[in-house]
């Protein structure tokens, strides 16, 4: 039922601009205000025909759905006061753009000769396997020719990261690097009311003004479209102009969308502001909203007949026809000449649209989630010559002393490697892991971000899409937690939602896990990697000592240059300083940096055994539990217990064909995961040797830590596994 009254307001709609190109209406009234800069009438006209062609193919997003050929109704009807965006920006001004910014889309699309933005739209709307951004995926606007980069948040996300692509450009062209981006170039980003209240959105427009504040260059147009409703829920009339006047470092451009005029000249000042004064700006553009939220949304129950009328009548596609027709650039046998035009081109679009292919299969659909090359990465990660080794790399260090080196080894070997966190630069972080960086590599490629997540993952994401190779830092596990989704619901999803065509290269180091003596607690002892390993295609490694960490840093980089990959460097903190595993003193968990030449492979685990026979036990674990099983496996061979330990090293995705393979050679299965007991590596363990009949043990048996936050102090080793756990259990399975 809502649908069908979705359906009859959009064909309402077009019925009013029919009648208006036939006969006198009660829409015929001349505009109330006269144009103080009016257009030139060639461009008048090419912008209306953006606009209309926007509003057509709204129309028929519900035609479509009525007749289950399509599959989304949330529509621009309304804001098409955005078109003059797409005419004063260049394509090679990277555009992040909102749902209902179509006509934005549409006449950038104008600019490139030949390209079919009706087409691309309606491919889209119909889910086709054609769909030149998403391959069928999602409905996004997006286009690597139009440099529209495809957005599939709707509350502010993607903030975030137009921030951080931003302030990338800049860098990049500081530091003499290739970017996709001209030196001049202007990031686009548009948004509604509603999401100017989410705390991503203050986020990111904190950021942009802290680093305008401080002179750094941040090119950004923000673009709140102001329709004055988020989906029922009002916005405070003057809420958005007190809140953008009040921005710190941020300019303020206010224009009605419904005057095309005044729209393109207020918004070709506030282009010209971000592009001469490298600063940003916030363009507030007055929009109503002609329909529903979506098709399923009925509005009419909380907006009266008055409302409804009196958005009809600021209609923007309405008021524009009805400016060309009184200023003489068109007659009524034109406007219904355009009309006809526009409206075959986007039946036929939608015919050809419905006809193309769609996803068949799960391979198919799944293609995109993150397209990998082994062997070129291998390749890559193993490249040696790029420089001399950090001074004494060839003594023994432990694993936060190995990450540092390693880290100083690979700036070098990567010009367009960028170090940033809190706290990484002077003071080298919290546990020392990035001293020296700063001062050998200097303050653009190694520096201080604010005390915000979302901002540091934001920037990672602007600077991988500007051409830069970013390496944050995350100071706690638990802190990721605060912006996870700009991994779950933006990094980890580009190259799904752009056919692999665009990617967000990085390396996320994280210092996480428990047993740190004597700290913290929960927020310094996050025992749960079950959120990054949940992300598809995101690749989660954790080292659990020096040399394995430098040499899977080399590949983790590599995935990241060579294929776009994500990946999150879980670094153990309470193993950072650990030089000894048996005795005190003994020095056998401290390594020197391994050659250049050296790096271990996605999927390639560590392997711990005495020689002499087969093992009996087979114990897997990864992390803090590597030296914890060593010494428990050294106690087991005074009980004449052989048992090889298997330390996993990647936690995501899974070294399947290694587990198995191993599990194959035994009846006895130990899994020591240092996680909670629930949703955590031991589970998937499990599962999988359950799966596979021939490589299910006889005896299995799991030590994880227990569900629970982690308490402080001592109190942290009553919910964490023990090594007296540890021995016991595997005691008891080779009984």
């Amino acid at each position: 039922m809502n649908g069908a009254m979705s359906l009859e307001r959009a064909r309402q709609s077009i019925q009013r601009l029919l009648e208006l190109s036939t006969q006198d209406s009660r829409y015929s009234q001349p505009n109330p205000t006269a144009a103080v800069h009016p257009l030139p009438a060639a461009e008048a006209l090419e912008l209306f025909e953006s606009q209309l062609l926007c509003r057509l193919v709204d129309a028929e997003s519900h035609e479509l759905r009525a007749r289950s050929q399509g599959y989304y109704t949330i529509c621009s009807a309304g804001h098409e006061g955005n078109a003059p965006l797409g005419r004063l920006t260049r394509l090679t001004d990277p555009a992040l753009l909102h749902y209902r910014s179509g006509a934005l889309y549409l006449e950038r699309a104008r600019r490139r000769e030949g390209h079919d933005g009706v087409l691309d739209l309606l491919l889209s709307l119909a889910a086709s396997a054609d769909d030149p951004i998403s391959g069928g995926r999602h409905k996004v606007f997006g286009s690597v020719p139009l440099g529209v980069l495809p957005q599939t948040s709707t509350i502010s996300s993607h903030l975030p990261k137009a921030v951080g692509t931003a302030v990338a450009v800049d860098r990049a062209h500081r530091l003499g690097l290739p970017c996709p981006y001209p030196r001049d170039a202007v990031v686009i980003c548009s948004f509604g009311d509603a999401s100017l209240n989410h705390s991503t959105a203050v986020g990111a427009l904190n950021a942009a003004g802290w680093a305008a504040f401080q002179r750094l260059p941040v090119p950004l147009l923000f673009v709140c479209e102001d329709n004055g409703l988020g989906i029922s829920v009002r916005t405070p009339p003057g809420w958005v102009e007190t809140r953008a006047r009040a921005l710190p470092g941020i300019a303020y451009f206010q224009a009605d969308g419904a005057d095309l005029d005044q729209a393109h000249q207020v918004t070709s000042e506030a282009v010209a502001h971000c592009r001469s004064r490298r600063s940003p700006a916030f363009l507030h553009l007055r929009c109503v909203r002609l329909w529903g939220h979506a098709g399923s949304d009925a509005d009419a129950e909380y907006r009266d007949a008055a409302e409804l009328q009196k958005a009809e009548e600021e209609d923007p596609v309405l008021l524009g026809a009805r400016r060309l027709l009184a200023g003489g650039a068109l007659d009524r046998a034109g406007l219904g000449a355009m009309l006809e035009r526009c409206q075959a081109r986007v039946r036929a679009a939608s015919a050809e649209a419905v006809d193309r292919p769609k996803l068949r299969t799960r391979e198919a659909v799944m293609s995109a989630v993150a397209p990998s090359r082994p062997e070129q990465v291998a390749a890559e990660a193993s490249r040696a010559g790029y420089g001399p080794p950090p001074p004494e790399s060839d003594r023994p260090r432990p694993l936060g002393q190995a990450i540092r080196m390693a880290l100083h080894d690979l700036m070098q070997k990567h010009p367009e490697l960028l170090v940033f966190g809190e706290d990484v630069a002077q003071k080298g972080g919290v546990y020392g892991v990035t001293a020296g960086l700063w001062q050998k590599f200097g303050p653009r490629r190694v520096f201080n971000t604010l005390l915000d997540e979302q901002t540091i993952l934001g920037m990672a994401i602007g600077a991988g899409q500007s051409g830069l190779l970013p390496v944050p830092e995350i100071q706690f596990l638990a802190y990721l937690h605060n912006a996870e989704d700009q991994l779950r619901g933006e990094a980890a999803t580009l190259s799904f939602f752009s056919s692999g065509q665009l990617k967000n290269p990085m390396v996320i180091r994280i210092a996480g896990l428990g047993y740190q003596k004597g700290f913290g607690g929960h927020f310094h002892n996050d025992d749960s990697l079950a959120v990054l390993r949940d992300l598809p295609g995101v690749i989660v490694a954790v080292p659990s000592r020096g040399d394995d960490a430098a040499r899977m840093l080399r590949t983790c980089l590599a995935e990241a240059k060579v294929d776009g990959r994500v990946c999150v460097f879980v670094e153990p903190i309470a193993l950072y300083p650990a030089r000894d595993l048996f005795e005190p003193g003994d020095g056998r968990w401290s390594f020197p940096l391994p050659p250049q030449h050296e790096a271990i492979p996605v999927g390639e685990v560590g392997v711990y055994e005495k020689r002499g026979g087969d093992p009996g036990l087979l114990v897997v674990t990864y992390g803090n539990g590597v030296p914890m099983c060593l010494r428990v496996q050294r106690r087991l061979q005074e009980q004449q217990i052989r048992a090889r330990v298997i330390d996993l090293r990647w936690i995501a995705p899974l070294p399947a064909a290694a587990l198995l393979a191993h599990a194959r050679q035994v009846r006895r299965i130990l899994v020591v995961d240092e996680c909670r007991r629930s949703g955590n590596l031991g589970e998937a363990i499990g599962a999988l040797l359950l799966e596979r009949r021939d490589a299910t043990p006889e005896r299995y048996a799991r030590i994880a830590a227990a569900d629970s936050f982690v308490p402080l102090a001592e109190a942290a080793n009553l919910v964490l596994p023990s090594e007296e756990e540890i021995f016991t259990a595997a005691v008891d399975l080779c009984r």
